[in-house]
């Protein structure tokens, strides 16, 4: 099925649409550097695969303006916890107040 990730500013969110309908989202907070993802939902009608999807289009985007993450999420935390590649993304003062290796 043709899906679209978008970030929707206005919510401070990304949403994953899947045949233009909505079918999860994961919202964020920016600071002056980092962006904390804070909520991250799919609705269960659709794949639990749209998750992995739409975190990793969001943490794409994320690093492509520059910005750190803050995994508070679990979702998110979960996918940077078992994909290394993505852990350079979390500032060093962050990985072990949220339990990430160094």
């Amino acid at each position: 099925m043709p899906t679209e990730v978008r970030n929707n500013t206005a919510l401070e969110r990304f949403e994953i649409t899947v045949e233009g309908e909505v079918a999860g989202y994961t919202e964020y907070q920016d600071t002056a550097g980092e962006r904390a993802f804070v909520h991250t939902e799919v609705d269960p009608r659709f794949d639990r695969d749209y998750a992995r999807v739409l975190v990793e289009s969001a943490l794409a985007a994320t690093h492509a303006e520059g910005l750190g993450v803050l995994p508070m999420c679990r979702v998110v935390q979960h996918f940077i916890e078992t994909r290394p590649q993505y852990l350079s993304l979390v500032p060093h003062w962050a990985r072990d107040r949220l339990g990430l290796p160094q």
